[in-house]
């Protein structure tokens, strides 16, 4: 049967309104979502900078921290490698936890002699930086009857400078008493002449006159007597 198509309703599709070009398009931004620690000190880094060991080791002393039990971490931290008790104290160091920083250094200190002076001046500058420095009188004192590691004149300047900069008298004392029983100024051990300048004039800013004027009257790398 034929069907007229006058009796079908025509169809009206909707179309799409069309895009101007001057037409502006909302644009959606994406806001990233960061996660990390609550603090401005960024998060730790695991790779070539922190070791999973290290990681590790960092957690479970901030842990013993706030538990009062910091002493059983000890037994952990002997086994680590050297670069790891190392990249452990500069990290602690930078987050300012100055108090477990000297405590992973006891360890270094105890396992892998000698003494590294440079290190003890990062230590010390922190200390001063985070207002804890009577602890510098504590840290340099165990460092009395402790050989080797003062060979380096270099490292050595840097630690007299970290201790006069935290205006620490007893500390100046006991290395420069630490200095003359190793020989300092002698034939075994002549005296170079920027420790010597950077120790008397730490000296003379702590009052100390009369030992800074002997300690700037070093000529040809000897102390005169």
């Amino acid at each position: 049967m034929a069907i007229s198509l006058s009796l079908i309703p025509s169809l009206s599709l909707t179309q799409p309104p069309s895009l101007s070009r001057n037409a502006t398009v909302p644009r959606r931004w994406l806001s990233s979502i960061r996660c990390g620690p609550r603090d401005n000190r960024g998060p730790l880094l695991k790779g070539r900078i922190l070791s999973s060991e290290a990681i590790q080791s960092i957690q479970s002393l901030k842990r013993a921290h706030r538990t009062g039990s910091i002493s059983l971490s000890l037994p952990p931290l002997r086994r680590l490698l050297k670069a790891d008790l190392l990249a452990v104290i500069r990290e602690l160091l930078r987050q300012d936890h100055c108090t477990l920083a000297v405590h992973v250094l006891s360890t270094l200190r105890s396992e892998y002699p000698p003494l590294d002076l440079t290190l003890y001046a990062d230590v010390v500058n922190a200390l001063a930086r985070n207002g804890e420095r009577e602890e510098i009188d504590r840290l340099i004192g165990e460092m009395e009857g402790i050989e080797g590691g003062y060979e380096n004149d270099k490292a050595l300047a840097k630690l007299i400078r970290a201790v006069m900069g935290a205006e620490r008298r007893e500390s100046a004392m006991r290395i420069y008493a630490m200095m003359r029983d190793g020989g300092w100024g002698s034939e075994s051990w002549e005296a170079d002449e920027y420790v010597a300048e950077v120790l008397s004039k730490g000296l003379r800013r702590l009052g100390e006159q009369d030992l800074a004027a002997h300690v700037a009257s070093t000529q040809r790398g000897r102390i005169r007597t």
